[in-house]
């Protein structure tokens, strides 16, 4: 479904994760961001309003043309610089150990091998340097859990790859990233949204 995943779904992702409360979760998240910032699923700039005074420039890479259509007006009016530099966060396009900080909002759950991302942020990262990342996955609830396995399939199909149930901490953890905060919530909403409601938010760091 290419026109659906192409046009359909960055229009309806800048508007279901641009709510209030989901920008309150991105205000806390961006905190301690600083200097050179690499942005995996950069999408629809929905982060810019809300980086720090510390951040200089942001690496912006995401795959949807759309997405940087929508980002344009956040960017023009944002004191910081953003350079679109990659299409895909498996395959960074920076060298070892260059960027002060790193976010992810919200992204993990759609790169194909998400694993791999997070370990190429940890590469490309200084050492010393923090991973922030916000991120809908794998519900501690067994009920929930189910639910999320059951309905991947559909999921991915009508949500550009999105999955459900990615692992996040351990992910992070995998990749050689020692966690330094993590907190855990749910986004508000009816019983039968919590597959998609668990949420993990934190900051990792790439030990030196």
């Amino acid at each position: 479904m290419p026109f659906w995943t192409d046009q359909v779904v960055p229009r309806v992702t800048d508007k279901m994760l641009g709510t209030r409360e989901v920008m309150d979760h991105r205000r806390r998240v961006v905190h301690g961001l600083r200097g050179d910032v690499v942005e995996i699923g950069f999408g629809s700039g929905l982060n810019v309003p809300v980086y720090p005074t510390g951040v200089t420039t942001v690496y912006a890479v995401d795959p949807s043309l759309v997405g940087r259509k929508l980002a344009a007006e956040r960017v023009a009016t944002s004191a910081v610089t953003v350079r679109h530099v990659g299409l895909d966060g498996e395959d960074l396009p920076l060298d070892d150990g260059t960027v002060d900080t790193a976010l992810s909002t919200f992204t993990l759950c759609t790169i194909p091998d998400s694993g791999r991302a997070v370990r190429e942020v940890h590469r490309v990262l200084r050492p010393g340097g923090t991973f922030h990342f916000l991120e809908h996955g794998l519900s501690p609830e067994p009920g929930v859990a189910r639910w999320q396995h059951r309905l991947n399939g559909v999921q991915r199909r009508v949500a550009g790859g999105c999955t459900l149930d990615r692992p996040i901490e351990r992910l992070v953890r995998d990749a050689g990233f020692e966690i330094a905060e993590l907190h855990h919530d749910q986004l508000a909403g009816p019983g039968f949204m919590r597959p998609w409601a668990y949420l993990y938010e934190g900051v990792a760091t790439k030990v030196a």
